[in-house]
């Protein structure tokens, strides 16, 4: 059985935008992890199992609130990496 949580995509897809607008923000890969993760967290999962429902996520993805709440905790995200990064840990 194949299934994903779309948001995760989502997520990958507007992490550089939101990391262009921090400049001083470590972008490691380890850092990365960690805003994703922190994003992920705050945000309702939104799992796909078919191609078709795929689509219907892309569909769905295009609802302005919604792109708007993966910035917000993206930003959200950022903000606590920035100030705890864990990647010399």
């Amino acid at each position: 059985m194949d299934f994903k949580n779309y948001m995760e995509v989502l997520v990958e897809e507007k992490m550089d935008e939101v990391l262009d607008q921090y400049p001083d923000c470590c972008k490691c890969e380890s850092c990365r992890r960690d805003i994703a993760v922190i994003a992920l967290n705050h945000l309702h999962p939104r799992y796909v199992s078919t191609e078709k429902g795929q689509i219907f996520a892309r569909i769905q993805e295009m609802n302005m609130q919604s792109e708007i709440e993966v910035l917000r905790q993206l930003m959200e995200a950022v903000e606590i990496v920035s100030a705890h990064p864990h990647h010399g840990a």
